[in-house]
Formats: structure tokens, C-alpha cells, sequence
């Protein structure tokens, strides 16, 4: 089988290709699946769990669902399960004493919830019919932007995915504000033959649908494992003593990015411990002002007041509050100019530090020496002398 062949469906976290005997061979590759659970606990037996399997769809759509069938699944299977109207067709992706945890994350109960079934193993059939579905999946999509602007709706559609039996699609779609489609959810079934159902996403979660890679080279969280979004401020920002840059604050969603969550939580603890200044510290040698903080270290700043130079001392947070101490007794704290000292260097961007040009630069003088020496040609009178040397 030449691999290219093989069409790989990042998506849906499988690939593809077609047999000598025109049947459609489709394999699960952990790899390219979003959101995808490390199993931690595999070859774990769980009496409980043996029936319950993660199945998963297109992007970050997956569910828990029930094996009916008697026959033996494992994770990497392509099962036929039953929808709301219809069937539809996934990838196991997990099994379990996972299961229980994932069961546990979203606030379900096994022992009362109904789950919903798994029919049988997908056959060559099935799968055939779920590739062909998956084939319109780009089309429709346009033609529903189409039909969407022709209506003057205010809405996006970011997405469709079938069902596997092809009878179903589901539009997911972007909007500010609330939209009455349904004269579009009629041009929709007329268009296309098939059952409609429209789903509102944020930008957030077009974004984990979408994927892509952040600024720390990494796949976007959105798309790795976040399931719920919690609202991002400026404050957290502000907290960890960010640049308020738009443009660096900002994910692929434009959004503020969700990892400025991440650590905020740490910096407003160790910046509880950070005494509020409202003034200079008073010292034997003159005043001091504040200048910065570093919360993590629990080291403040300062810099003389009344002399003009960039250099700062550190100070702990614990000598800081007992110049305080002294200052509120009338007394004064010790001189800093025999202790440690840094230059302040404000925020520079780092894209902004050196231009790429200067490659160019010295290329250019390398092929300036190198046309001297074919247009002048090179000395023969022996070795030159070293450094020193006459």
C-alpha cells in the first residue's frame, strides 16, 4: 500500500485508503485525536465500566455509550451507535476504569443514567456510507454560508458534520445575538435532503473545532482538553504584571487566551504578602522610591529619589516591611548603596530587539571579499606572517 494513498482525518482522528477490492479501510490514529484522555488506568478491570466505552465524532463531539451488542469492543473500533433520530458512526476511543473518571468530570451517575447504545462493530458498508457523508461536509457548508447571507442573517457557520448514516448534519454557527433561522433551517432541508439541527458555539469553542497551534508551539488547549470556558479578565493580566497588549493577550479566537488563567490564582497569593507603599521608605542616605515587584520571589525594587540613574536595589519583601516598621517609629532604615544593585530595564518586545537584515549584511561582505579576491586574484608570496610578526 503506497502511503499516498492514505488520507488522514485529523477531525475525527483516523485515516483512510482504499483496497485493491474497492472497499474503504479506515483506521484510528490516537494521534490526531482532539482532546483526546491519556489512559493511565489500562489494563485495570472495572466490573462496573466493562459495558460503558468513549466514543468519539468529528473534533471535540464524543460521548459515553452503552455495548448492547455482545460483541467484543475494544478502543480503536469504529462502532455504529444510536442517535437521536437515525444511527451514527464513531471511534472508541476509551474504556475502562477511565470511564469513570470521565463520568465523574461531567456530574453523571452510571447507576441512573440512560445511556444511549452501541448497535455492533461498523461494517465495510457503514463505513462506506460514512465516508461518503463526510465527502459533503466541506460543500454544504459553503452553500449554507450561502444561503445564510442571502437571508441577511447575522451569523457565521463555522462548521458541519454529518451523521454517519448521511440522514443528519449538524450546523454549527456564530452569532452575537439571538437569530430567528427558521426560514433558513427550511432552505436548509430543501437543499440539502437531510434532517437539520443548529448549534451555537463561541468564538472559544470554534476555535477547539478549528485547532491550530498557540504561540507557545503547542496545539491550542482549546482543542487538547478544555471542555468548560471560564471567563478571562484583564485583571488576571494585570495580576502577573503582563503587558496589557492587545495583540499579545489575544489567542487565534481573539479572545484573551485562556492560559492567562492558568497562573493567576499564584500570583494573587504571593502578591497578598507584598506590602501596599503609599510613599517612599526613608533611608540614612536619602528616599527611596518603588520601582517593581517580582511577586514569585518576594523581591520589591527601589531607586533613589533624589539621584538620576537607572540602577535599582532589591530588596526582600520581609526587610521591606521592617524599614516600614522603623519608618512609622520616626526612625530610619539602613543605606542600600553598599548592597546589591540592577539596572531597570523597561519592557522591549522581543520581536523588536534585532532586525533579521543583518544576516543579509553579512552576506554581503562575504561575497564582496569573494569577488575581490576573483577579480584581484590571490598573492603567492608564501604564508603570511602572523600577528606580531614583521
Amino acid at each position: 500500500m503506497d502511503k499516498r494513498d492514505i488520507v488522514y482525518d485529523c477531525q475525527r482522528g483516523c485515516q483512510t485508503n482504499i483496497e485493491t477490492n474497492g472497499q474503504v479501510r479506515c483506521i484510528y490514529n490516537k494521534g490526531c485525536c482532539k482532546r483526546a484522555v491519556f489512559d493511565w488506568l489500562q489494563g485495570i478491570p472495572d466490573e462496573e465500566m466493562d459495558a460503558l466505552f468513549e466514543v468519539r465524532f468529528k473534533n471535540t463531539r464524543k460521548g459515553i455509550y452503552q455495548n448492547t451488542s455482545g460483541q467484543v469492543i475494544r478502543v480503536g473500533d469504529i462502532v455504529v451507535v444510536e442517535a437521536q433520530n437515525g444511527a451514527d458512526v464513531g471511534i472508541v476511543t476509551l474504556q475502562g476504569a477511565m470511564v469513570a473518571h470521565q463520568l465523574k468530570r461531567n456530574n453523571i451517575d452510571f447507576r441512573s443514567y440512560e445511556f444511549k447504545r452501541i448497535y455492533r462493530k461498523a461494517r465495510p458498508m457503514d463505513i462506506q456510507k460514512w465516508q461518503e457523508a463526510i465527502a459533503r461536509e466541506h460543500q454544504t457548508m459553503i452553500r449554507a454560508r450561502v444561503l445564510a447571507a442571502n437571508l441577511g442573517l447575522e451569523m457565521k457557520i463555522g462548521d458541519v458534520e454529518f451523521q454517519g448514516d448521511g440522514t443528519k448534519a449538524i450546523f454549527y454557527y456564530i452569532a452575537d445575538g439571538r437569530v430567528d433561522f427558521r426560514q433558513l433551517i427550511k432552505d436548509f432541508a430543501e437543499e440539502f435532503h437531510i434532517r437539520v439541527e443548529m448549534k451555537q458555539i463561541g468564538a472559544r469553542q470554534e476555535a477547539g473545532l478549528i485547532g491550530g497551534i498557540g504561540v507557545c508551539g503547542q496545539a491550542l488547549c482549546c482543542c487538547r482538553y478544555i471542555n468548560d470556558f471560564q471567563s478571562i479578565t484583564t485583571a488576571a493580566a494585570r495580576s502577573q504584571d503582563l503587558s496589557l497588549n492587545p495583540q499579545k493577550l489575544a489567542g487565534q479566537c481573539g479572545k484573551l487566551k485562556c492560559c492567562i488563567n492558568y497562573e493567576a490564582a499564584v500570583y494573587i497569593d504571593a502578591k497578598e504578602n507584598i506590602p501596599d507603599l503609599n510613599g517612599p521608605l526613608n533611608l540614612e542616605d536619602g528616599d527611596v522610591v518603588h520601582v517593581k515587584s517580582d511577586a514569585l520571589r518576594q523581591i520589591m525594587w527601589f531607586r533613589y529619589s533624589d539621584k538620576d540613574s537607572e540602577e535599582a536595589y532589591p530588596l526582600e519583601v520581609k526587610k521591606v516591611k521592617e524599614i516600614m516598621s522603623l519608618n512609622t517609629q520616626g526612625k530610619k532604615g539602613a543605606s542600600l548603596s553598599g548592597g546589591r544593585k540592577e539596572k531597570v530595564i523597561d519592557f522591549k518586545s522581543a520581536a523588536g530587539e534585532d532586525s533579521i537584515t543583518r544576516f543579509d549584511e553579512v552576506k554581503k561582505k562575504k561575497n564582496a571579499r569573494q569577488k575581490g579576491r576573483q577579480r584581484f586574484g590571490r598573492r603567492n608570496d608564501g604564508p603570511r606572517p602572523n600577528k606580531g610578526q614583521k
